[in-house]
């Protein structure tokens, strides 16, 4: 079974440790709803942009976590 999980990155590409921790995905769409729920937590614990993977192929990034300023 495949699994899918989040990397965690500066605006420069950096890893970096997300403010929370996920677990690991069993589908796309479990992995995008936890990001839909904890996208501000990370982006305020640090992390600027995302990209998802399917065990090591990246599926697709990098996503912008900072909500566009209104």
């Amino acid at each position: 079974m495949a699994a899918w999980t989040w990397r965690f990155e500066k605006a420069d590409g950096a890893e970096v440790q997300p403010a929370v921790v996920p677990e690991e995905f069993t589908t796309q769409g479990d992995a995008e709803s936890w990001i839909g729920e904890h996208w501000r937590e990370l982006a305020d614990g640090g992390a600027d942009q995302v990209r998802l993977f399917e065990d090591s192929t990246e599926i697709y990034g990098p996503m912008n976590l900072h909500a566009e300023e209104a």
